[in-house]
């Protein structure tokens, strides 16, 4: 398979596990922190905030030459506050809605577009590939930290 549709195959795959990940865990128990700790439904706050500030990132990378990214904190971003403050059947609609949006970017790209650079301000430079790997991975550690929060567990 070749290495782009290796990466959209599961940008199109990953989060269909979430419902299993979530099963038997009650709806209360979403917006609960632990030890202060993001909720289930503040991680898919999060998820569905980064999927559009990832676009933008993507657009930047095909068009502009070799443009720099700083580390993204949700914390920082003005538009935190309103992503947070929405319920979870809300945030997974936006979720999936943003998701579709990502991989209507990326689907028709070009090998030379996969491989054009960026640099992250924490991992250095990177290809668009590189990029959507690493998306991949902080989306899967999200998947696991909703699960362990999901049951109650730091």
């Amino acid at each position: 398979m070749e290495p782009a549709a290796a990466v959209l195959s599961r940008m199109n795959t990953q989060l269909a596990g979430l419902p299993a990940l979530l099963e038997s865990v009650p709806r209360s128990a979403f917006d609960r922190r632990i030890a202060g700790k993001w909720s289930v439904t503040e991680n898919i706050a999060h998820l569905g905030r980064y999927h559009e500030v990832f676009i933008e990132r993507v657009h930047r990378l095909l068009s502009e030459e070799a443009p720099e990214f700083d580390a993204y904190s949700a914390e920082g971003d003005p538009e935190w506050a309103e992503w947070q403050g929405r319920s979870f059947e809300e945030l997974m609609q936006r979720l999936h809605a943003a998701r579709d949006a990502l991989v209507g970017v990326l689907k028709d790209l070009t090998s030379d577009q996969w491989a054009r650079t960026a640099r992250h301000a924490r991992y250095g430079v990177l290809s668009l590939r590189g990029f959507v790997e690493l998306f991949l991975v902080h989306e899967g550690h999200h998947l696991y930290v909703i699960t362990r929060r999901g049951r109650g567990l730091e």
